[in-house]
């Protein structure tokens, strides 16, 4: 099963990269998860590009070549980071994300902190009909890499269901 993972910041000390770097050595058996740092070299989304630049057809090729997406991402504004917005919008009219199985958190310093971002996110890939697991932040603190392995094995579920 391969996930791609997407970190929402494209801070180089992030927790939410943190996240996901622990979300590779805790995956489950028969889960790889490869972590997508492309973001930060998608342009503006510009529907009026006909022929995709390189980092879009990068983004794109990574998604087409996963069974689900992890992401992690923190709440800028009461929102979803503008890289994630703007990398979303890039694929809701080709495809690579539609109903895709896709698990959202975030990483998070206290409780109910980043609940707003998620959301924002949640509503954003309803654009694709994806199919959320999850949703909820990981407090940072010692019951964080439990909730994570539950979230992944969570995750593992959902597309060990969709595939039978």
């Amino acid at each position: 099963m391969r996930v791609l993972a997407i970190c929402g910041s494209l801070q180089a000390e992030s927790t939410n990269l943190d996240l996901l770097r622990l979300a590779q050595k805790r995956a489950p058996a028969g889960m790889d998860i490869e972590i997508f740092d492309g973001l930060r070299h998608l342009p503006l989304f510009n529907p009026d590009i006909e022929t995709a630049p390189e980092p879009v057809k990068t983004w794109r090729a990574a998604l087409s070549a996963t069974d689900a997406v992890l992401v992690a991402t923190p709440e800028y504004g009461h929102s979803l980071p503008g890289g994630l917005k703007n990398a979303i919008d890039w694929v809701i009219g080709t495809g690579e994300l539609e109903r895709k199985i896709v698990a959202i958190t975030a990483s998070a310093a206290g409780e109910g902190r980043g609940l707003l971002g998620l959301e924002a996110l949640n509503g954003t890939l309803g654009a694709v009909s994806a199919r959320i697991v999850g949703g909820a932040p990981l407090v940072r603190g010692p019951r964080q890499e439990a909730q994570l392995v539950e979230l992944l094995d969570e995750l593992a579920q959902a597309v060990a269901t969709r595939a039978s």
